[in-house]
């Protein structure tokens, strides 16, 4: 039987372990700073910015979607971006991912979201194969930009210094 369920406090380190597994997965391990503390103050301090739903498969726990909003300018209406979405390999084919997307799609239509946002990594291809099974589509026009660490830090000095 499969439970999905938003996180509580008591959830940050099995949170935690799925990133460190999902890096791993995705061969970024090195990447991963987060600890319990910075995932209890995003979740949970006094301005969370992200949520997550959990997942369960007879009462263990097999994954994680974390999410928060996003806006759309075009449509002038809320989103939600899921940041991760990780199901572990033992129960991986069992529906588990596809509830954490019900579940967070039920969620967006409460909210009145005009979508969900989400990258995929591109040699994912079982993640891109399923996700385009429940009707996703690969927006190939557009490309993830990121500005961090000493660029970010440069940027934002500059703009101080004006």
């Amino acid at each position: 039987m499969i439970e999905i369920q938003p996180a509580c406090p008591a959830d940050v380190p099995q949170i935690l372990q799925f990133i460190h597994e999902l890096a791993r997965f995705e061969h970024l391990e090195q990447h991963v700073r987060a600890t319990v503390t910075d995932l209890e103050t995003a979740l949970f301090g006094p301005r969370p910015c992200a949520e997550v739903l959990l997942a369960r498969l007879d009462g263990a726990p097999v994954g994680f979607a974390l999410f928060f909003p996003n806006f759309s300018t075009f449509n002038g209406r809320a989103g939600i971006h899921l940041e991760d979405l990780y199901v572990t390999a033992h129960a991986r084919g069992r529906g588990v991912g596809r509830a954490l997307l019900q579940a967070l799609a039920r969620i967006a239509v409460a909210r009145q979201c005009v979508r969900i946002d989400w990258e995929v990594l591109a040699w994912n291809e079982r993640a891109l194969e399923f996700y385009r099974a429940l009707g996703a589509q690969a927006l190939d026009d557009w490309r993830l930009l990121r500005l961090g660490g000493a660029a970010l830090a440069r940027l934002g000095e500059d703009l101080n210094a004006r």
